[in-house]
C-alpha cells in the first residue's frame, strides 16, 4: 500500500451518521482501488464509570447506544449493499466485534452490554437475510482485553478480580483476538455463518 492510501484510509468517522458511513466506505475503496469485500466492525464505547442501571445517566445510555448500535446497523447495512451490487458478485464477510459481557450478565454497565447484545441478534439475522450471496456474517465476542477501553475507569481491585477470574491468569491482548478475526474474513471461514465466536480465554 503505497502513503497516499494510508492516509486515505485513516479517516475519522461518525459511524452513527449514514452520510459519515457512506464518506467512510467511499474512502476505503477509493484508497485500494477495489469494492468493499471485508467489513470489521470494531467502533464502540464504554462508560468508563460503568454504573448500574439505576444510576445510568439517559444521555450515556443514548451514546452507547448510537455508536455501538445504530454504528453496526449502519456500517452492516451499507457494507452488505455494496457487497450484493457489486460487479460480479463473489460474497463478503461481515464480522462485528461484540463482548463476552452479553454472556456474563455480570452488574454493572447494563447499557453497554444490552448494546453488543442487540448486535449480536442482528447478525445472526442478517446472516440469514443473505442467503444465497456469498456473504457471511458474524461476531467476534472477546473477554477482557487490555486495552484503553478496559483500564479507563478501572480499580486495581477490579483489574485483579478480573485476572484472577480467567483460567490462563491474565488480560487478554489484542493479538488473542486478531487471528480469529483473520479467520473469519478469509475464503476458509465460509461454512461459519451468523455464529459469535467468544474469544475470552474460558473468562466465560
Amino acid at each position: 500500500m503505497n502513503n497516499s492510501a494510508v492516509s486515505a484510509v485513516a479517516v475519522k468517522a461518525d459511524i452513527s451518521d449514514p452520510d459519515s458511513v457512506k464518506s467512510l466506505f467511499d474512502a476505503a475503496e477509493s484508497a485500494f482501488q477495489s469494492p468493499v469485500n471485508i467489513l470489521v466492525n470494531s467502533a464502540a464505547v464504554c462508560d468508563e464509570k460503568r454504573p448500574t442501571i439505576m444510576n445510568t445517566d439517559l444521555n450515556d445510555f443514548d451514546l452507547t447506544f448510537s455508536v455501538n448500535t445504530r454504528g453496526s446497523f449502519l456500517c452492516c447495512k451499507e457494507a452488505a449493499n455494496r457487497m450484493i451490487k457489486r460487479r460480479g458478485g463473489g460474497g463478503g464477510r461481515i464480522i462485528c466485534v461484540t463482548s463476552s459481557a452479553t454472556a456474563s450478565f455480570r452488574a454493572g454497565n447494563g447499557a453497554y452490554t444490552a448494546s453488543k447484545a442487540a448486535v449480536e441478534a442482528m447478525v445472526k439475522i442478517l446472516a440469514k437475510e443473505l442467503k444465497g450471496t456469498g456473504i457471511t456474517a458474524n461476531c467476534v465476542a472477546p473477554g477482557p482485553i487490555a486495552t484503553d477501553m478496559f483500564f479507563n475507569g478501572a480499580t486495581e481491585e477490579k483489574v485483579k478480580k478480573v485476572i484472577d477470574e480467567c483460567p490462563h491468569g491474565r488480560l487478554g491482548q489484542s493479538e488473542d483476538v486478531a487471528p480469529i478475526v483473520g479467520f473469519l474474513a478469509g475464503d476458509a471461514s465460509e461454512w461459519v455463518n451468523g455464529q459469535i465466536i467468544r474469544v475470552n480465554g474460558g473468562y466465560i
